[in-house]
Order: structure tokens, then C-alpha cells, then sequence
């Protein structure tokens, strides 16, 4: 305390020396100040004086002054809206063109529209209330457009799945258009080798320029207008929900979609209906609906990224294919008719052509082709069946008589006939062969004509075309030719004649072969000395019908000797003979001569074939007469008789009737008659017994069987007749020589049946 009170002491020292020090300035101060009051007051009155002045002269300032302040205040408050507005305005702008392009339908662009908003603008305004209510409409945005734009795409599905056949129709006429134009090209190419085919058997040159001239023109055509899948088709919606769901991240689902619902649409399109096959309508619809939807989907995969892959048209494709070759399989055997099968393979030629264009495989639709190609070789012989019979039907079966050069060079340019002797004879003349041969010409390169229409266009080689000819010509000749040959041959109302000129027409057919294989290798220029190129069995389709024939000439000519004999009427109990043969029996001579005149036509080997089965079987026929069981007693008048009429028919084979035989070879036909009769006319029993067996035996041919047979029928009728001659001494000698004989003849057949 003491030290705080010495320093203040100090302090208070300092205080009073500075006091000291300043109290003459602080007194000059004042006095300076007493001096300047009065000028102050009149400062002061100055500026009071000027003050109010000053006040009443800005009070206007003033006014003007707050005026300025609130402009200035409204001016920053107008340049702080201006600033969020410009801010805003973009957002706003953004959000109306959001609008409009869902009203317009521009959801791609709506997708990219929100996506800029969420990303870009929609930040910098987040803090409004309007910006939000704007993010939370989005969601709702993205759903609607999800729904329309697939709605969009099933009415899309929809439209194509009604569109598909006009898709498919288009497609498959522009490759058709490319394949006649490269067609017309080939035969303007090959023209050359048309005219080389043989005169009788020409494509005439003609028909050849006019096709030639009408593939242009129908090119020239084409070329003027050529549609696309996009000239059919809008395919706007598939982009658009494809676009549309790839913006909102569910691609897979749209491609899933997408997919189901075309498999769907394509088990549809495969699905045919129950009457196709009865008109070619009925399949090109089927075959144009399945290309319209393959080439939508070939589209698809090449406009789009992901939505189809080529693993899954490979795969619905094979699917298809399956489908379609069973459909096509199944239907088609329903067809009978050779046009709509040749129509049928037209369209799956060009419906493989086209998806061929496009990149699908084919190769099983061409084998299917090849089964087709059966069916129609088949179709084709059943048709040519009913032709062939036609042909049969309106034969006269009589040579072709010409009265002229002119009708002369018809028959030729109808069929090969070459005969220098023919050439030479005046007119009127004949030819050979009946009508139905140029007929049957004609209607076999029919045939093959028709056969190669079905060749074309199946990609196969020359050779191949070649060889398919062959066997559907050599299969309409042994096989249905052949068939109808025999046919006719079999039926009851033709005959001898009929079946004489069938037998040179068959000649005649059999000798054209050789041309008919010409034909065919003009068509496909492959000679016929190729190693693998096959024969026409022309020749032994022809040879069997002449054997059938030849059989049937046989058959018929003993039929109608059978109905000569049947006219026979002996008196079996007549004592003593006419004098002069049977008229039964010089008709049928009549008879057989006359058919052998018309023989002379005939190979010599079938003229003479007939002429001794004739003759055998006559000499058959009159020893079962001798021999029936119904004929209980013959007498020797009837023998004598009888003899008369064998004595006819041995005159009838020595007359030659049919030049070729040697010697007496005919008349051995008779020689079991002669010398049975022979027997019972001289009634050299001892002989007969004597020599039975040897070799140089008169009697060689008499079986003892017969002999006793007939000796027993001759010893019933000598009991009859001579009941009361048995008291005669010759009569009782011959009834017992009869006896006798009987007894031996019986004691020979016993032991024959016992060696036997």
C-alpha cells in the first residue's frame, strides 16, 4: 500500500507539472475561443440560415432520391427474377417439349427429352416446388409410353401377320422375275442346240422366240416398279419400342416379347388349311404367308442389333422347315391331278429360290422335290393310262390307208416309218401299222415333255435330267403302256384280227424306240454312249405284249375252235357214213384258212406257232370227242364217219396253210388219229398186239388205254344191234375177237399201271 500510495503521489506530481506546463495554453485557448464566439454565432445564423435554404431546396431532390432508391430496389428485384426465370425457362421449355412429343407420339425422343431434364436441367431448379412436381410426373410418363409404344408393337404383329402373304407374294414374284430373266438368258444362250433336235421330234424354233421375246418384255415390266419389305411394310413401331425399351433399360423383356409373340405367328402361318390341296391357290397362299414372315424377320435381323439373332432364324427356320416338309408331304399325296403336282413344284422351287435369297437353307425342300418328282411320274402315268386307253378305245385296228402324198407326209411327221418298198407303191396304199401307233408316238414324247417340265428348275446336271427322263419314259413303257397293252389284249370283244395288227403294231412301236431315245438326248445333249446314261427297255415292254398277244391268238383261235366242235352232231349209231365230212367241221377249215390268210402279216415263227397249236388242238379236241365219258356206243358207221372228217383236216394241214413248214409236220398234229382210226378201219388187232411197244410199230401212237376205250364204247353198240345175230357164226366170231382183244388190252393197261 505504502508503494500504491508513493505512485500515485508520482502520478499526481506528473498530473500537476503537465497541468502547469498547459495551463497558458489551455488560458490562451480559451480566449482565443471567447474571441471566435461571436463569429460563431454568426456562423451559426449563417448556417442555419443556410440549412433551411439548403432542406427547402432538396426537399424535391429528396423525392426524387426515394424514387430512384425504389426503382433501383424494383430494377434488382426485376434482374433476380429475370435471372431464376432464365433459369427456370430452359426446365419449362424442356418439360413442354416433353409434352409435345407425347402428344406427337415421339416417345424415343420423349425418353431422351426426360433423360436430359433429370441429368441437366432438373438440377439446377431442384429447390422449386413446380421442379419437383415435374420429377415425380417422369414415372408416370416412362410407364405410359411403355404401354403405347407396345401396343404400338402389337398392332405392328398384328398387321404383318394380315400382311404377310402380299410380303411373301412380292418377294417370290422378284425372284421369280430374276429367275426368268436369267432363264430367258440361258435359252437365248442355247438356242443353237434347239434347232439341232431331230425333224420329227423339234421344239419348234417359233414357240422358242416367242417365249424368248415375252421374257423380255415381262422384265421390261418388272423393272418399272420393284417394291421392298419397307415399301410394304412400316416398320417405325418395332424400332420405336425397341428404341424405347433399350432408353429404359429392359431390352430383354421387349426381345422375349418380341420373339414369343412371332413364334406364335409362325406356328399360325404353318398351319394349313384342310383343303390346300385341292387347288394351286390353296398352297401358294400357304407358301406366301411363310415368306412374308421369314423375309420380315430377315429384315428385322438386319436392321436391328440383338432384337432377332441369326442362331434364332437358323432355329425357327429348321423348325419351319420341318413343319413344311410335313405339310407339303402330307398334302401333296392327296394329289391326283399331274398339273396341280407340276404347279406345287413350281411354287416350292420359287419359295426355296427366294428364302434362298435370303439366307436360309433349302437343300431338304429339293430332296422333297425328288419324292415329289415320284408322285408326279406317278400321277402322270395314271393320267397317260387313261390317254393310252383312249387310244385303244378309237382304234380300228386296221392298217392306215392313204389316198395321197399329203396325208402320206401327215402319218411320217407323226411317227419314224421307213419302208423303201412302201415309198415306191402308188397310191392309194396302207400302212402297216394301225392307227393308235402315231397316236401313241406322240403321246409317249407328251410324256416326256411333260416329265422334263418337272426337271426344270431343280438345280440338277444335265446327265442327272437325262437319267430321270429315261426311267419315267422306261416306267410309262413296261410299266403302264405295257399294262394297257395287256389289258386290251385280255379283253373278250378283240380278236384275231385285232389281235394280229396289235402284235405289228407292237413291232412298229418297239422299232421307234431307237427314236423316242434320240428325242431325249436332243433335249438334254447327252449322248447316248455316256457310260452311266440308261436304254429304254422298249424292247422287251414290246415283246411281252407280242407274247400276250401271241398267247391270247392261241387261246382265242382254240376258243373259237372249241365253238366249231361244239356245233358237231354225229349220229354215233349210224350204220353207215354220209359219204362226205361234217359241215362243222369244212366251216371251221373254212375258217382257219381265212385267219391264216390274215396271219401272213405276222412273223413267220407266230403264223406257224398258231397254225399247229390249231391243228393239235383240233386233234385234241375230236379225240376227246371219241374218248368223252358221256358217250356210251359209237358204231363203225360213225367211225367211218368220223375217219371222213379227220381224212379233212389231214388235207388241211398238207395244204400248207401257212408257208414254213417242213415236210409233213403239220399233218403229225393228226397222226394219233390217223392211227387210231386207222386201227379200227382195218381191225389189225394182231398187228397192233403183236408190235405193241417196238419201235417200227404201224400202231406207235395208239395209246391201249384209248384203243380200249373206244373198243369197248364199239362192243356195247355190237351187242345192241346184233341181240339176235348172235346166232350167226360171223357175228359170234367178231363179238368174241372183240372180247378177246378187250381182254388183252385190259391185261396191257393193268400192266402199264403196275410199271407205272
Amino acid at each position: 500500500m505504502e508503494k500504491l500510495d508513493a505512485c500515485i503521489r508520482n502520478h499526481d506530481k506528473e498530473i500537476e507539472k503537465m497541468c502547469n506546463f498547459h495551463h497558458q495554453g489551455f488560458v490562451d485557448a480559451i480566449t482565443e475561443l471567447l474571441k471566435v464566439r461571436t463569429d460563431a454565432e454568426k456562423l451559426k445564423v449563417q448556417v442555419t440560415d443556410t440549412n433551411r435554404r439548403f432542406q427547402d431546396a432538396g426537399k424535391e431532390v429528396i423525392v426524387q432520391t426515394e424514387d430512384i432508391i425504389r426503382c433501383r430496389i424494383q430494377q434488382r428485384n426485376i434482374t433476380t427474377v429475370v435471372e431464376k426465370l432464365q433459369l427456370c425457362l430452359p426446365v419449362l421449355e424442356m418439360y413442354s417439349k416433353l409434352k409435345e412429343q407425347m402428344s406427337a407420339k415421339r416417345y424415343y425422343s420423349a425418353l431422351k427429352t426426360m433423360e436430359q431434364l433429370e441429368n441437366v436441367y432438373f438440377p439446377r431448379v431442384s429447390q422449386y416446388r413446380f421442379c419437383q412436381l415435374m420429377i415425380e410426373n417422369l414415372p408416370k410418363l416412362r410407364e405410359d409410353i411403355k404401354e403405347i409404344s407396345m401396343s404400338d408393337l402389337k398392332d405392328f404383329l398384328e398387321s404383318i401377320r394380315k400382311h404377310s402373304d402380299k410380303i411373301g407374294e412380292t418377294a417370290m414374284k422378284q425372284a421369280q422375275q430374276q429367275k426368268t430373266f436369267n432363264v430367258v438368258l440361258q435359252k437365248q444362250n442355247n438356242v443353237k442346240f434347239v434347232k439341232n433336235v431331230y425333224i420329227n421330234d423339234r421344239i419348234p424354233e417359233e414357240r422358242n422366240e416367242v417365249e424368248l421375246k415375252r421374257g423380255f418384255e415381262e422384265e421390261d415390266e418388272n423393272e418399272e416398279e420393284v417394291l421392298t419389305v419397307q415399301d410394304l411394310v412400316d416398320f417405325s413401331p418395332v424400332y420405336r419400342c425397341l428404341h424405347i425399351y433399350s432408353v429404359l433399360g429392359d431390352e430383354e423383356t421387349f426381345e422375349n416379347y418380341y420373339r414369343k409373340q412371332r413364334k406364335k405367328q409362325a406356328r399360325l402361318v404353318l398351319q394349313p388349311q384342310s383343303n390346300m390341296h385341292e387347288t394351286v391357290d390353296g398352297y401358294r397362299r400357304y407358301f406366301t404367308q411363310i415368306v412374308g414372315f421369314f423375309v420380315v424377320e430377315d429384315h428385322i435381323l438386319h436392321v436391328t442389333q440383338g432384337l432377332v439373332t441369326r442362331a434364332y432364324t437358323d432355329e425357327l427356320w429348321n423348325m419351319a422347315l420341318s413343319k413344311i416338309i410335313a405339310v407339303l408331304r402330307a398334302h401333296s399325296s392327296y394329289c391326283t391331278d399331274p398339273d396341280l403336282v407340276l404347279e406345287l413344284k413350281n411354287l416350292i422351287v420359287i419359295f426355296a429360290d427366294t428364302l434362298q435369297g435370303y439366307g436360309f437353307p433349302v437343300n431338304r425342300l429339293f430332296d422333297l422335290l425328288f419324292e415329289i418328282r415320284d408322285q408326279y411320274n406317278e400321277t402322270l402315268l395314271k393320267k397317260w393310262a387313261g390317254v393310252f386307253r383312249d387310244i385303244f378305245e378309237e382304234d380300228n385296228y386296221s392298217p392306215i390307208p392313204i389316198v395321197n402324198e399329203e396325208e402320206y407326209k401327215v402319218v411320217i411327221s407323226k411317227f419314224p416309218f421307213q419302208d423303201p418298198d412302201l415309198e415306191k407303191q402308188s397310191f392309194p396304199k396302207k400302212f402297216p401299222m394301225s392307227q393308235s401307233v402315231p397316236h401313241i408316238y406322240i403321246q409317249v414324247k407328251e410324256f416326256i415333255y411333260a416329265s422334263l417340265k418337272f426337271s426344270e428348275s431343280l438345280h440338277r446336271s444335265s446327265t442327272e435330267i437325262d437319267d430321270m427322263l429315261r426311267k419315267s419314259t422306261n416306267l410309262l413303257l413296261t410299266r403302264t403302256l405295257s399294262s394297257c397293252l395287256l389289258n386290251l389284249i385280255r379283253k373278250p370283244h378283240i380278236g384275231l384280227t385285232e389281235l394280229v395288227q396289235i402284235i405289228i403294231n407292237t413291232t412298229h412301236l418297239e422299232q421307234a424306240c431307237k427314236y423316242l431315245e434320240d428325242f431325249i438326248t436332243n433335249i438334254t445333249n447327252i449322248s447316248q454312249e455316256t457310260v452311266h446314261t440308261a436304254r429304254l427297255y422298249g424292247l422287251s415292254t414290246f415283246k411281252d405284249a407280242r407274247h400276250a398277244a401271241e398267247g391270247e391268238i392261241y387261246t382265242k383261235l382254240n376258243q373259237k375252235i372249241d365253238e366249231f366242235v361244239q356245233l358237231a352232231d354225229y349220229d354215233w349209231t349210224m350204220s353207215e357214213p354220209d359219204g362226205r365230212a361234217s359241215g362243222y367241221l369244212m366251216d371251221l377249215i373254212n375258217f382257219l384258212r381265212s385267219i391264216f390268210q390274215v396271219f401272213t402279216h405276222l412273223p413267220g415263227k407266230v403264223a406257224q406257232t398258231a397254225c399247229m397249236s390249231a391243228c393239235q388242238h383240233l386233234s385234241t379236241s375230236l379225240m376227246q370227242m371219241l374218248l368223252d365219258s358221256e358217250l356210251k356206243q359209237i358204231s363203225m358207221g360213225a367211225v367211218q364217219q368220223f375217219n371222213l372228217d379227220v381224212i379233212q383236216c389231214e388235207l388241211f394241214a398238207s395244204s400248207e396253210p401257212v408257208p414254213g413248214f417242213q415236210g409233213d409236220t403239220l399233218q403229225l398234229a393228226f397222226i394219233d388219229l390217223r392211227q387210231l382210226l386207222d386201227l379200227f378201219m382195218v381191225w389189225d388187232w394182231s398187228t397192233y398186239l403183236a408190235d405193241y411197244g417196238q419201235p417200227a410199230s404201224k400202231y406207235l401212237r395208239v395209246n391201249p388205254n384209248t384203243a380200249l376205250i373206244l373198243l369197248e364204247k364199239m362192243k356195247d353198240t355190237s351187242k345192241k344191234n346184233n341181240i339176235f345175230a348172235q346166232f350167226r357164226k360171223n357175228d359170234r366170231d367178231k363179238q368174241k375177237l372183240i372180247e378177246t382183244v378187250v381182254k388183252q388190252l385190259r391185261s396191257l393197261v393193268n400192266g402199264m399201271s403196275q410199271h407205272t
